[in-house]
Parts: C-alpha cells; structure tokens; sequence
C-alpha cells in the first residue's frame, strides 16, 4: 500500500515542503481536496512518479499527517486527482471508508460527497491536535492521578464541542485523564470545581468494594496536577459551569 506523508515541523525547525505550512490551513478552510507537495524538485523522481500512478490508477494511498512534532494521524483512503510537475504539487481528496462495503474503494464522484469526507476530516484532525495540544500541556501526566504514560491518556473536554460558545477543542478547555477517570468525569462521578479541587460523588463515596474503587475515592478534596503555563489551566469559567452539572447529579 503507496502511503503519503506530511510532517509538522518542530519549532524554529527548517521547512522543507510547502504543505508543512498550508496542508493544515487548506483542510479547515478547504472546499473539498489539498494540495501536496511533490519530494524535490524533480516530478520524475520515484516518489513522484508513484503519486502520478496512483492517480492514473485511482489507486487509494494513506495518507499520514503530522498533528506535532513526530506524531502523525492516518487518512485512509486518499487519493491522487491531480498532478502538476510545473506546480510541483498532487491534489489529493479524501474518501470515507465504509468497513462494510464489499466493492473496491472509489474516488468520491461529485464535490459534495468530497465535501462531506473532507469534514469528517477535519473533524477527526480537531480532535486529534486537541489531545496532542491537551496531553503536551500536562507533561504527558493524567490531571488526576499523575499517570505518566500519554497512550493511556485521554483529552477530556470540560465542555462539550457541541456547545459552540464554550466547547471549543482549546487547551485550558480540556484535561488529560486516564481512561478510568475519564469516563468517571464523563457521567458526573468525580468532579473538579473552579478552584481545581476534586470532588467524587456520593454514589462512590457510600459504596465498598475494592481497591480501584478506594482510589477513586481517596481523590476526595484534593486538587488536579496543573500545567506550568498559566494560559494553559483549565478555564474556571467553563469550570464552573461543568461542575453545577456535576452537583445536579452527585
């Protein structure tokens, strides 16, 4: 399987692609495909010439975009729609993969069907620049316990991304969490007020059972790990407003 990749460059770092900078700004502003940048500047080098195969082809290629420094999120399937040697860029689109389909992959046909991929691109890149920008915050640390391991981390949002004025995928709008903590703060039963002290409800707190459950128990009062940079601190604000929810169900 033919991948394609686009790094994010490291701060101060040297750009070596016009897609490093554009490929990111083309997606949330696009219409419906992005530009990519051929390797060098010869189109019949290897790696160009495989992206003009695989658009005549219209074979389906991965394409792996880089949300930081070293970490990438993979677009599968992509395709190659045009290829310009003078321009030294492919013009790729995105398809949706449906896993129960039983015919090959195609190209999506007509400009809303490209749109519609394109959003759930763009949906899926928010999603994961905003636990890279959360987690990176943190250290790699969970809010809660400390755990330092990021694969085990979640990017909690403290307001949900479907309310517009306060759900945006910011970073003092989301805290790292393990997984158990997360679903625990998820259905109210642990809470952090707005001056970052944890509160776990009462349907925890009456109940005996066991060691993970004594854990969670014992966050009773004490206060969340937070960032080194101030901007960074979760928004009391938003705060606020999740722990009121979390009061009405504790």
């Amino acid at each position: 399987m033919l991948s394609i990749r686009t790094v994010f460059p490291r701060p101060g770092g040297r750009v070596w692609y016009d897609d490093q900078r554009q490929v990111h700004r083309q997606i949330f502003q696009g219409d419906n495909a992005v530009d990519y940048a051929f390797m060098g500047s010869d189109p019949n080098a290897a790696d160009n010439r495989w992206l003009r195969e695989a658009m005549e082809n219209r074979i389906p290629v991965i394409y792996f975009l880089g949300i930081a420094p070293g970490r990438y999120e993979a677009f599968f399937p992509t395709f190659i729609i045009g290829w310009d040697p003078r321009a030294l860029k492919a013009r790729i689109v995105f398809g949706l993969q449906d896993e129960t389909a039983e015919v090959p992959l195609e190209i999506p046909a007509t400009v809303p069907e490209r749109r519609y991929a394109l959003r759930s691109v763009k949906q899926r890149l928010h999603q994961a620049e905003f636990r890279e920008a959360v987690i990176t915050a943190y250290n790699g640390r969970c809010a809660v316990s400390g755990l330092p391991e990021p694969l085990l981390l979640d990017a909690a949002d403290i307001i949900e991304d479907k309310q517009e004025r306060f759900g945006q995928p910011i970073v003092p709008n989301g805290i790292p969490l393990s997984k158990t903590h997360h679903a625990a703060f998820d259905v109210h039963l642990i809470g952090i007020d707005p001056d970052y002290r944890i509160h776990v409800s009462d349907r925890l707190l009456e109940r005996h059972d066991g060691p993970m459950l004594e854990a969670l128990q014992q966050l009773q009062g004490s206060m969340i790990r937070l960032p080194a940079r101030e901007k960074d601190r979760p928004d009391r604000e938003r705060l606020a407003r999740r722990f009121e929810e979390f009061k009405a169900t504790a």
